[in-house]
């Protein structure tokens, strides 16, 4: 199984290396999670485990996660995500297994997911870094508008704005990932992961953090190495 758990944000701070260089860090609380359900090939037609994570009062939850939880041996648990796994490697883990950030002890390099701050509706200079229409004499006053949305002709005559063209509208709130973060520290007793650069979120943020799935050439050598 690549190395994944859930957790949250706590907030960004700042740690000196030996040469007392900066190196702005995300605190991440990752875990601790428990295996609250295993799948196999020959009952699911796949293999996979589910992580739940944080603990939540029955009154708060439903009873179909509370019986869920419950054949595991766990209590009620807010969050719950699968994580696929390869043949064979179903057979590993078992229900009501606990998985701390010990996971990430010989992995260098993260991929952080998580739902960005929402920021409400926005113009296209907001959302898009448009630059604006010209703010001389003679412009009306549509300087921060989009400008031409689309011709009659330009989209096989149809006379509709192209599918994925920019526009105004909601800004934020999307699911983010944020790839090949690498671990500056660990601190097992208290479940704390240290990721250089920020995660996106709010603090005490709900964050998936994950096994690289593919590095650029420079911080492949360094996974190697």
């Amino acid at each position: 199984m690549p190395a994944a758990i859930l957790g949250k944000k706590i907030g960004m701070t700042r740690l000196y290396d030996d040469d007392g260089n900066n190196i702005p860090v995300t605190v991440i609380q990752a875990g601790p999670c428990f295996v609250s359900q295993v799948k196999t090939a020959e009952a699911d037609g796949y293999e996979a485990v589910q992580i739940a994570y944080d603990d939540v009062k029955g009154r708060n939850s439903t009873f179909q996660l509370i019986g869920h939880d419950a054949k595991a041996g766990l209590g009620p648990k807010r969050r719950h995500r699968e994580v696929r796994l390869g043949d064979g490697e179903s057979s590993s883990y078992e229900l009501g297994q606990e998985l701390t950030v010990e996971v990430f002890d010989e992995v260098k390099f993260v991929d952080v997911i998580g739902t960005s701050k929402g920021k409400g509706t926005a113009g296209v200079m907001k959302r898009h870094g448009f630059k604006g229409q010209l703010a001389t004499h003679g412009v009306e006053r549509k300087h921060r508008s989009p400008g031409s949305v689309s011709g009659r002709s330009s989209n096989l005559g149809t006379g509709k704005p192209k599918k994925g063209i920019r526009m105004g509208g909601r800004m934020g709130n999307s699911r983010v990932t944020v790839r090949s973060l690498p671990i500056v520290g660990i601190d097992k007793d208290k479940n704390l992961l240290l990721v250089k650069g920020p995660v996106p979120g709010a603090n005490k943020g709900l964050l998936m953090i994950r096994e690289a799935v593919r590095l650029y050439k420079g911080k492949a050598r360094l996974a190697k190495a």
